[in-house]
């Protein structure tokens, strides 16, 4: 592995001594040194034309202008909002890469030990509107751009989402990026640049259709090319293994094809600090972009054809692994990114010179899910075979280095790779591999000399036909801390999935860290209206630092005055996702209505079919209803939206359903306004921001044991809005937090799960009634040829591996609960205040600070 940095030295005008300029910064030691080795004439001439950090409204506005006329190349006679845009986002980059360089400044002299958080989805959002709060520039930017004559709402529409990822994995990542900047700690994210994202969601004929997001058609403002940084990465190959003069053996890897990673950073400013740290994405790109011979002998598409395979590393997350060459592309994808990741990590180490066993002391990484679990493997290849570092010296570097996070109970969710695939892309990783479970299983057996079947159940490797790479248990013997996202899911994965590595391990290698959301972009961007109100009563905006804040506003609860407020800002929120509904679905919606909001990753485990089935049986009930019954039904409006993946098909077959239930309810007279069904195509991070503040009630409805945690049920709560879910997940917690009586608790427990799961399996367990009448009208062709859904509706009468029929008459009977509680108004805002009051837990901070604590054991770094 090698990278192609360049160096450069002062012109030979200047005095002696030279200095060496690097692209890559400089070691602590060479920092230190730094003033006396630039000539004075320099330094002088550096700091007196330094640039600085716009700090009022005209030196902005000076700033855009310059972008405008200078970066953009155009003029007041033709600057668009596209162009406005574009002049304030570099305007504003330019004032975070100033803030960026001192921290990193900071981070280098302090010469601390720093966090690597490794997720192959950051799913950021827009960035503009983050970083102007972050910054503490909001009002000096609105402002600027208004005497220019610009809104900054317009301005903020021209930004696509960053198409970095698709679920809460992504968003979780980006939360915890933001809340490592905010509470200081020295940390980068390490990421990949999706060219296409993971697609664009469009809806056809009620079928979800996939096409590229391009989300770089313009230049990305936020993110810096570091073309300078290119690393290469190998694939494929073979193992050469030779003995040295010393007598020791040496593997070498080589004969493989090469792939180069470009880096290219993005700025994480932190809220209400100077603190920014930084996310770099690598792209890939071929080491030989064109073959001229190939072109000059007329073969054309040949002579880019390396190109075009290269850039396919880089330009789809997850792609379709239905295939082999997805499998192998998925594959290749990660490797890559750990690579890059992981040489950048280990350049940035031998700056310092510190030795090889001070590296846990330097470095912490945090595995975000087992996508970057090769790191594991890539870490002891580095040290054994390239820095000749003795294995078992190198192995407890590893493990002391690597934590690994744990987002699924699920066992078919847990990743697994066939060994024949690893033995041809990464031919000396599945020797290592080998080696470690070998090692690993030795050390087992001696503990349990007698139990041959553990070491099967705990051994990397899975005797299946064909062999299978199990990547979690990677990442668990890697690791020295291994932590679950919510109580329930912690306790469950070392009760379940991992209880043998608990048994061998003991319990102090698991632990529980649950997951938060940063209040900044959750409360104050996306509901900046409420956040005001929040501030009024708290006397400042402190709580976007300390979320145990919103404790102050309980008291008024029940104060008629802050009610209605509360219940204004609501309408006003309601209002603004109606106004979207109506221009991208083609029809009005009742404000007045019960919100009832379903918007996740499409997924049997978190049950979008009971939601949908739940809204034909309402639809079933108002057909049968008298004008009288129908005058006392609550009105509701069913709001879903989320991406299937595009090798789902069962997902789809949800999605499909969802749009027919709609097209066939909202064409219904004799319904009107009771019910509204509602699909939102292509759910993203922007539009969660206008969503999620307008849902009365939103569902978290998994089978009890399967949701980790979500963040989404924090997400809406911490809006104002109250939950209908399953215990399961974060909803323990939160119903701990904002107490029973305000959410809306269903379904069984997941202790019961298995046993229920057994019933259907060895016996006949009898369909519910209500769910049968649903099943009736989808096979009478209600909604179009019921043999689209067949699949689907055989998946509960048959196993019912998610219980949607153990669950559906619990379901209904807290839905029936929500449209009588929704009535009593007055109740149903103090519940929301108390529910909002009683969310301080919830932060991504928090989360953070215990990570820092119990895992990391960093410390924070102020920069002034």
């Amino acid at each position: 592995m090698s990278s192609s940095y360049s160096a450069s030295t002062s012109s030979p005008d200047l005095p002696r001594p030279k200095h060496r300029r690097t692209p890559t910064g400089f070691s602590p030691k060479e920092i230190t040194n730094i003033e006396a080795s630039i000539p004075a004439e320099s330094r002088q001439v550096w700091q007196k034309f330094g640039v600085k950090e716009f700090g009022g409204k005209e030196e902005f506005q000076q700033e855009f202008i310059r972008h405008v006329e200078t970066t953009l190349a155009r003029s007041i006679y033709n600057c668009d909002d596209l162009a406005a845009y574009q002049a304030a986002s570099q305007a504003i980059r330019d004032r975070l890469i100033i803030a960026w360089n001192k921290t990193q400044q900071k981070h280098t002299t302090k010469d601390q030990k720093r966090v690597y958080y490794l997720s192959l989805e950051f799913l950021m959002g827009r960035a503009m509107d983050n970083a102007m709060l972050n910054a503490g520039i909001k009002d000096i930017t609105k402002a600027g751009v208004a005497d220019l004559g610009f809104k900054i709402e317009d301005l903020l529409e021209q930004e696509p989402d960053a198409a970095l990822g698709n679920g809460g994995l992504g968003r979780l990542a980006a939360c915890f990026i933001d809340s490592i900047a905010s509470t200081n700690y020295p940390g980068w994210g390490y990421g990949l640049r999706y060219q296409y994202g993971i697609f664009k969601q469009r809806i056809v004929d009620g079928y979800q259709v996939e096409s590229p997001d391009y989300w770089l058609t313009f230049s990305n403002p936020w993110e810096i090319p570091r073309y300078e940084i290119q690393i290469d990465v190998m694939f494929y190959g073979y193992t050469r293994k030779y003995t040295n003069d010393d007598g020791k053996v040496v593997h070498v890897w080589e004969g493989g094809e090469q792939i180069q990673a470009v880096a290219y950073d993005v700025p994480v400013p932190g809220y209400g600090t100077e603190t920014t740290n930084n996310l770099r994405l690598w792209a890939s790109k071929p080491t030989r972009e064109f073959d001229f011979e190939k072109f000059n002998a007329g073969d054309y598409e040949s002579s880019v054809r390396e190109s075009q395979k290269a850039e396919t590393i880089s330009a789809v997350l997850y792609p379709n692994d239905n295939f082999y060459s997805g499998k192998e592309l998925r594959l290749k994808q990660q490797y890559f990114w750990v690579a890059a990741s992981l040489n950048d990590i280990i350049r940035r180490f031998k700056k310092t010179h510190r030795p090889w066993k001070e590296f846990p002391d330097q470095v912490a990484i945090q595995l975000n899910d087992t996508h970057p679990t090769l790191a594991v493997v890539e870490l002891q290849r580095i040290l054994v075979d390239m820095e000749g570092v003795e294995w078992d010296d190198a192995w407890n570097i590893v493990t002391n280095t690597f934590g690994y996070t744990n987002h699924t109970v699920l066992p078919e969710a847990l990743e697994k790779w066939p060994v024949p695939l690893f033995q041809n892309l990464l031919p000396r990783h599945l020797e290592i591999i080998y080696d470690i479970n070998l090692f690993f299983l030795q050390q087992v057996e001696k503990l349990f000399p007698k139990e041959r079947e553990l070491l099967a159940r705990v051994s990397i490797i899975e005797e299946s036909s064909p062999q299978q790479v199990r990547m979690a248990y990677l990442a668990i013997i890697g690791s020295h801390k291994v932590n679950g996202v919510a109580e329930l899911h912690s306790e469950l994965i070392k009760t379940t999935i991992f209880k043998d590595f608990v048994t061998i391990y003991g319990p102090d290698k698991f632990m529980n860290v649950t997951n938060g959301i940063t209040p900044r972009r959750w409360l104050h961007q996306a509901n900046p209206k409420l956040s005001n109100l929040i501030a009024s009563k708290v006397g400042s905006y402190d709580f976007l630092k300390d979320l145990n804040l919103l404790k102050k506003i309980e008291p008024f609860a029940h104060d008629p005055k802050f009610q209605d407020e509360w219940v204004a800002i609501k309408k006003f929120n309601k209002a603004r996702l109606a106004a979207h509904i109506k221009e991208h679905n083609g029809f009005d919606v009742n404000i007045d209505a019960l919100f009832d909001v379903q918007v996740k990753r499409i997924h049997e485990y978190k049950r979008q079919q009971m939601n949908i089935f739940g809204v034909i049986h309402r639809y079933l009930s108002i057909k049968t209803m008298t004008e009288e019954e129908k005058k006392e039904a609550t009105p509701r409006v069913c709001i879903f939206g989320g991406k299937s993946a595009p090798g789902y098909y069962m997902a789809k077959t949800i999605i499909k359903l969802i749009n027919a239930v709609s097209e066939v309810v909202n064409a219904d007279a004799d319904i009107g306004d009771l019910l509204k069904v509602v699909f939102i195509a292509d759910y993203n991070v922007s539009k969660a921001e206008i969503i999620i503040p307008a849902s009365d009630i939103s569902q978290h409805i998994s089978t009890a044991g399967t949701e980790a945690s979500g963040t989404s049920n924090m997400k809406f709560v911490l809006s104002g809005g109250l939950i209908l879910g399953t215990v399961d997940g974060a909803n323990i917690e939160i119903t701990r937090e904002v107490g029973e009586n305000n959410i809306f608790l269903f379904g069984h427990l997941a202790e019961s799960v298995e046993d229920l799961r057994h019933k259907h399996r060895f016996s006949k367990v009898p369909l519910d009634p209500n769910l049968e009448k649903v099943f009736e009208a989808i096979e009478s062709g209600m909604f179009g040829d019921h043999n689209i859904y067949g699949s689907l509706v055989s998946s509960v009468t048959g196993s019912d591996y998610y219980l949607v029929s153990d669950d559906f008459q619990s379901y209904l009977d807290a839905q029936k609960l929500v449209d009588q509680d929704f009535k009593n108004k007055d109740t149903w805002v103090s519940r929301s205040i108390t529910a909002v009051a009683n969310m301080g837990f919830f932060s991504s901070d928090r989360a953070i600070d215990e990570y820092a604590e119990s895992i990391w054991n960093i410390e924070p770094i102020a920069v002034e």
